[in-house]
């Protein structure tokens, strides 16, 4: 699918040339130093050196001193306390996180995970009332609550008190809790708020330990709040960034059992990025609740050394049939597409079938957008109701399109790029027709088109060892800080380029009038290879990475797109 170059907006020259004297760094560095806000030394030494000191005190956060008091509370009067959080990634790895700090010291706890098909996302009334049958007088949650009120009131009926620890966006209404952990309140004026569940669900065990036993303990805990931001797709930037930087550096060099299991049974070799946790260990933990129930997740997550390898490889069966319903689904949903005159020349895709799995609907609707580049919904059956992932395409707010059907909806959520959503069967036709009025209404005429932020046009002659060096520091790379994209000009390939598993090529390139060449890798670009070989010039979208092979690294070039001039 063809892709728009969309290059970033340039700085001042004047700015370009100041940061470049004072950091000592040529223009390009410099140039992607601002164009990511880093404009003076003070703000290059926190980029580039992160620091745990530079975290923000847990107590700027509104309500954090109340959780902090009310968790003490229960300690101390040998309350039973109950963990409860979502079932994806985030939601696992901050109960992970929660659980075995307070249980290293405090055994009076447990956790609780709703079951994605009988519960559905967030505080359940199943989830009360097991917490009141089982005797728990405190509920802390995790990456979900900050929507649950009526459900805050159920409890409080019950005798528990709830702590909530979420970062999703809240209502007008603030739950009736003892807490609200949550830094997008518009009450609260916590400098950073993009932290992760899993991010939220350390700063509270942060809180606790400054207050109450020694702030060292929680940092333990990194590796799976690195986790939680690489899968949750959060904003690497700010305490995010430092975190993660952290939370790498533990996941490499010392992971937690479950963790090292789950590296080793996914045949990770050499250090592991945000990148590789995102198309690795984030899928493996989210299998358990989409094939089966999450408790799975959180209890390889837990694990000691001896059970921890027999539960990976529990969790790695799991992926595995994942994978398979993943890959039957996409090919029935491409197929229904494909038959359906409607469909083929639509603005947005609707599919409907009752058998579809709904731990695997999301990632079906994902798959469809690679091939139908247009938003997108998938449904099926779940206790009597349709129930369905969306997806959007670069700049369209999908949010603001199913909100617009509303009126058929029975509930809905999530933001411009992903939401979830549910209707009764009756009204599947009338909201295929209205969402598909709105979308065409809303693109006014324009076919969405797959976007390729480009950072900066370079000559070759710039990839040199300081140049790639600096690069190499400004990772952990992810949302808001990606790994950036050059353009190069009047380039050639130097030999014939070589397949790899019939869909990707390697090969050599350099610049007319140039000396160097710099070994490329193009994945999925083997439909380009005619091109290639034609002895034309041409450009290319690439990003710079090292090799690693048979105990050598060498520097390449990744091929994001060519422009066949």
């Amino acid at each position: 699918m063809n892709k728009r170059w969309l290059y970033k907006p340039l700085p001042e020259i004047t700015s370009v040339e100041s940061l470049s004297k004072t950091l000592n760094i040529n223009a390009s560095v410099a140039t992607i130093l601002l164009q990511r806000q880093i404009d003076s030394f003070d703000k290059a030494k926190a980029f580039f050196r992160p620091s745990l000191n530079d975290l923000y005190p847990p107590t700027l956060m509104c309500d954090m001193v109340a959780a902090v008091e009310r968790l003490h509370k229960a300690i101390i009067n040998n309350e039973k306390i109950l963990i409860y959080g979502d079932y994806d990634v985030d939601g696992t790895t901050a109960v992970a996180l929660v659980y075995s700090y307070l249980h290293s010291f405090y055994h009076n706890c447990s956790f609780y995970i709703p079951n994605r098909y009988t519960e559905g996302y967030g505080v359940s009334e199943e989830g009360i009332l097991y917490a009141a049958q089982h005797g728990y007088s405190l509920v802390i949650t995790l990456d979900c609550g900050i929507k649950a009120s009526d459900k805050v009131d159920l409890a409080t009926t019950h005798g528990i008190d709830f702590i909530i620890c979420d970062h999703h966006l809240p209502d007008t209404n603030i739950p009736n809790a003892v807490a609200v952990l949550d830094p997008k309140r518009e009450d609260c004026q916590y400098p950073y708020t993009e932290l992760s569940g899993c991010g939220l669900g350390f700063k509270l065990m942060q809180g606790y330990a400054q207050r109450y036993r020694k702030e060292e303990e929680v940092f333990e805990y990194l590796d799976l709040v690195a986790v939680s931001i690489a899968s949750d797709i959060v904003p690497i930037t700010g305490e995010n960034r430092i975190l993660a930087h952290y939370g790498l550096i533990k996941l490499n060099q010392n992971p937690s059992p479950g963790l090292k299991a789950l590296k080793e049974i996914s045949g990770i070799q050499g250090e592991m990025d945000i990148n590789s946790v995102v198309f690795t260990i984030g899928p493996r933990i989210n299998a358990a609740g989409r094939i089966a129930h999450a408790n799975g997740a959180v209890e390889l997550l837990i694990a000691s050394e001896e059970k921890a390898e027999a539960l990976a490889m529990q969790i790695n069966a799991k992926n595995m049939q994942r994978r398979d319903v993943d890959k039957d689904m996409t090919q029935e949903a491409l197929a229904m597409i494909e038959a359906s005159d409607f469909l083929q020349h639509a603005s947005s895709t609707v599919l409907f079938k009752e058998t579809w799995s709904k731990g695997v609907i999301g990632i079906v609707a994902s798959r469809c957008i690679e091939k139908y580049y247009r938003p997108t919904v998938i449904l099926t059956e779940s206790n009597g109701k349709l129930t369905g992932s969306a997806r959007s395409v670069h700049g369209f707010d999908l949010y603001e399109a199913i909100e617009a059907c509303g009126d058929l909806l029975e509930k809905f959520g999530g933001h411009k790029h992903a939401a979830g959503l549910t209707l009764d069967p009756s009204n599947l036709d009338l909201f295929i027709q209205k969402f598909e009025e709105t979308v065409k209404a809303k693109l006014n005429g324009q076919t969405p088109t797959p976007v390729l932020e480009i950072d900066l046009q370079i000559p070759l002659d710039v990839i040199q060892p300081k140049f790639v060096n600096l690069l190499k520091q400004m990772a952990p790379f992810g949302p808001e800080n990606m790994n950036p994209v050059f353009v190069a000009k009047d380039l050639q390939v130097c030999r014939t380029p070589t397949f790899m598993k019939e869909k990707h090529l390697r090969f050599t390139v350099k610049q007319r009038g140039g000396v160097l060449e710099l070994p490329v890798v193009a994945f999925d670009f083997a439909h380009c290879y005619e091109n290639l070989t034609t002895g034309k010039f041409f450009e290319m979208a690439f990003s710079i990475e090292e090799n690693k092979f048979n105990g050598q690294t060498n520097l390449q070039l990744r091929a994001r797109d060519f422009n066949f001039i």
